[in-house]
C-alpha cells in the first residue's frame, strides 16, 4: 500500500515513553489508514507497550535502537556520540527520505541540535525557529521563535515572519495573516535594539501582512496571527501562557467543587466548559515544527500524552500535503538571491 505519510516517532523521549508515545501511534493509525509509523527505540520495550493494543500491523513498524539521549546531557555532544539513539536514528530517517516527518517529545536542545546538524537548513534559511501553535481568544496564533535562537538578528526575525506567514495561510487556512512583534508597547519607537531595528525591515516587507507591535497581554486576545520575537522572550511567553492555563483551570475546578450549590451549577455547565477549556488545551494542537530545515522535525512536549502526540502526527501529515517546507525555502531562496543582486553580490 502506499501511505499519505510516513512518520518517524522518537519512542524514547519524554517523560512518558514509550507508553504514551505508543498509544499515540496506536490511536493515529485507528483513525487513519492511510499512514504509516515507524518507532524508534528499545524493541522489547515498544513491543510490549503494543501487545496491549488492537491495530492494523502493518501501519506501525519497530527499528531497535540502543541508546537513549537524557535532558542532562550537552545536546551537541550527545547527538554526535549516541548515533544509535532513538533520537539520532529517527532523524536520520528523515534526511535519509525514508521518513516525511521526525517527532520527539525527548531533549528540546538535542531536536534542535539534531534537525540542523543531521537534516540541515534549506537553501536560503539563516535560522531554523522553533513555532508552536498557541491557543487564543480568536482560535490559535503561531508563537515564532520558542526556543531555538536567543541570539536572534534583525534579518532572522525578518524571515521568521516570512516562514510564519507561509504556514499560517498554508496549513491552517488564514489568508493573509496579521503578523507582529513582540514588544513593550505599541508605538514605533518603543523596544529593545532587536525590535527597533527589526521592526523597520518588517514594515518594508512586502510579502507579509504586518500590522506593527503587539504587547504580551494582547497576545490571548488573538489580535495577531503570527507572533514573532527571539527564543528567549518567546519561550518566556509560552512557558507563562501553560501554566496560567493550568492555574485557571485548577481554580475553576476547585471553585466548582467548593460548596453543595456550586457542585449543582457545575453539573448544567460542565458540557459546556469543557469544550471551552478544550481549546486552551495546548496539546490540542501537535507540537512545534522547527521551520526552514530540508525535513520536517517537530517537538512535542516533554510531558506528552498520547493526545499530543496523535495530533503532532496528524500535524505532520497536512504538513507534508501542503508541501510547506518546500514553500519556505523557495520564498526564501528566492529573496535571498534578489537580496544579492540588490546589492551587488553575497551578502
Amino acid at each position: 500500500m502506499e501511505y499519505k505519510a510516513v512518520i518517524a516517532l522518537d519512542a524514547m523521549g519524554g517523560d512518558n515513553a514509550p507508553m504514551e508515545i505508543v498509544k499515540g501511534a496506536v490511536d493515529a493509525v485507528k483513525e487513519k489508514k492511510d499512514i504509516k509509523i515507524i518507532l524508534y527505540g528499545d524493541k522489547e520495550r515498544v513491543e510490549k507497550e503494543l501487545e496491549k493494543y488492537e491495530y492494523e500491523k502493518d501501519q506501525i513498524k519497530i527499528v531497535h535502537t540502543t541508546e537513549e539521549i537524557s535532558c542532562n546531557e550537552a545536546p551537541a555532544m550527545a547527538i554526535k556520540k549516541k548515533k544509535d539513539s532513538s533520537l539520532v536514528v529517527a532523524i536520520r530517517s528523515v534526511r535519509n527520505g525514508e521518513c516525511d516527518a521526525v517527532i520527539s517529545a525527548g531533549s528540546s536542545g538535542a531536536v534542535l541540535v539534531g534537525g540542523q546538524i543531521l537534516v540541515g537548513k534549506g537553501k536560503g534559511v539563516k535560522r531554523a525557529p522553533l513555532a508552536p501553535l498557541i491557543p487564543t481568544e480568536k482560535g490559535i496564533s503561531l508563537l515564532i521563535d520558542c526556543g531555538a535562537n536567543v541570539d536572534a538578528r534583525p534579518e532572522h526575525l525578518l524571515q521568521f515572519a516570512q516562514m510564519g506567514s507561509i504556514y499560517m495561510e498554508d496549513v491552517i487556512g488564514i489568508k493573509k495573516p496579521k503578523v507582529a512583534i513582540v514588544n513593550i508597547g505599541v508605538e514605533e519607537a518603543k523596544g529593545n535594539a532587536l525590535v527597533k531595528e527589526t521592526y523597520p525591515l518588517l514594515k518594508a516587507c512586502k510579502n507579509i501582512n504586518f500590522i506593527g507591535s503587539i504587547e504580551a497581554r494582547d497576545i490571548p486576545k488573538g489580535d495577531a496571527d503570527v507572533i514573532v520575537t527571539e527564543a528567549f522572550v518567546g519561550n518566556v511567553i509560552l512557558k507563562l501562557e501553560e501554566g496560567l492555563a493550568s492555574t485557571l483551570v485548577h481554580k475553576i475546578k476547585e471553585g466548582m467543587m467548593s460548596t453543595t450549590r456550586s457542585k449543582l451549577g457545575a453539573l448544567l455547565v460542565k458540557p459546556a466548559l469543557k469544550e471551552t477549556l478544550k481549546t486552551f488545551d495546548a496539546s490540542e494542537y501537535g507540537g512545534a515544527p522547527l521551520l526552514g530545515l530540508k525535513g520536517l522535525v517537530v517537538k512535542i512536549h516533554g510531558s506528552a500524552t498520547a493526545k499530543e502526540t496523535k495530533n503532532a502526527i496528524f500535524q505532520c501529515v497536512t504538513f507534508k500535503e501542503q508541501n510547506i517546507n518546500e514553500k519556505i525555502v523557495s520564498h526564501l531562496s528566492a529573496e535571498v538571491e534578489k537580496e544579492k543582486q540588490e546589492t551587488g553580490g553575497d551578502k
